[in-house]
């Protein structure tokens, strides 16, 4: 019998990304037991455990080395019989894993026309672009947009440009909190936008420039770019905004840089495996190409 057949990989897969047998069956039209038998004949014929069967299910190493495989080597498949029969009918789907920033900012406008004409759907994994590495190394995407410098094994990475933020607040939360400017004693008490709890950008910034450690201020948790930016447009808090996405606020007096001359930069890379498919490939190129225009490229 074949260890890696069609039906086992499809079996691990629906596990993997649902995080559960009943919903991995449902996904396949099959029971959960029979889901279970299947990736419990993969991994016998393996000799190694593939899934940690907690909730949600999550892979092993070794599991997470054969979702990887599987996802390229599926994404491989899907590209042939695309272009083998009419592709307007089979569309390739693409796991990619991306910071929420890129997402709501240049990402889709840079690559929409170029998914329109290659017919290629997006399955996209957010994550803080710290942890985005993370996703690839579990094979959740096939590649990504991540602040680590370093390639995984078996991959290349492309230094991309990087993303700068100011630490922005409207003029009325300054007046309230900052008569004074950015000082120390003010920031241990006013309120700061956070993106989530994963998120060091403003923890980095306060700690260099104030000396004030993480938990050590009041802070909002907003897990959404966009409604990231509005709360701080309407004056919830003081927090770290691309530029991209306050474009002339400042000049417009809507929004003041609380540290003028200290933007803080993040530079961004993509991720990708080395062998990829010819779709794959291309979209490399292009958002490679894109981001040569939407980010800071080093002087």
């Amino acid at each position: 019998m074949d260890v890696l057949d069609t039906r086992k990989g499809e079996a691990l897969l629906a596990v993997i990304d649902s995080g559960s047998f009943e919903q991995a069956a449902a996904l396949l039209h099959l029971t959960p037991s029979a889901v279970s038998q299947r990736v419990s004949a993969m991994e016998n014929e393996l000799g190694m455990p593939l899934l940690i069967r907690s909730k949600p299910c999550r892979a092993t190493p070794a599991g997470q080395r054969l979702v990887q495989y599987l996802r390229r080597s599926r994404l491989l498949e899907a590209e042939f019989l695309a272009e083998s029969a009419d592709s307007d009918a089979h569309p390739l789907t693409i796991a990619l894993a991306v910071n929420n920033d890129t997402l709501a900012t240049w990402l889709l406008p840079g690559l929409a026309s170029f998914l329109i004409e290659e017919q290629i759907l997006l399955d996209i994994a957010l994550d803080d672009q710290d942890h985005t590495y993370t996703l690839l190394s579990q094979g959740a995407a096939l590649a990504g947009v991540s602040s680590e410098a370093q390639p995984m094994r078996g991959c290349t990475v492309e230094r991309l440009g990087a993303m700068r933020y100011r630490l922005l607040a409207t003029p009325a939360f300054v007046a309230r909190w900052f008569p004074d400017g950015l000082q120390r004693e003010a920031a241990r008490r006013a309120p700061l936008m956070v993106f989530d709890r994963k998120d060091a950008l403003q923890a980095a910034f306060l700690q260099r420039e104030l000396g004030l450690p993480a938990g050590s201020y009041p802070c909002h948790y907003i897990p959404s770019s966009d409604a990231f930016t509005h709360a701080v447009r309407l004056g919830l808090g003081y927090g770290m905004v691309p530029e991209q996405q306050f474009r002339d606020d400042i000049d417009k007096g809507v929004l003041i840089d609380l540290a003028p001359g200290k933007p803080t930069d993040v530079m961004l890379y993509w991720h990708a495996w080395r062998v990829q498919s010819p779709k794959l490939e291309r979209l490399s190129a292009r958002l490679i190409a894109v981001t040569r225009a939407a980010l800071r490229q080093a002087a």
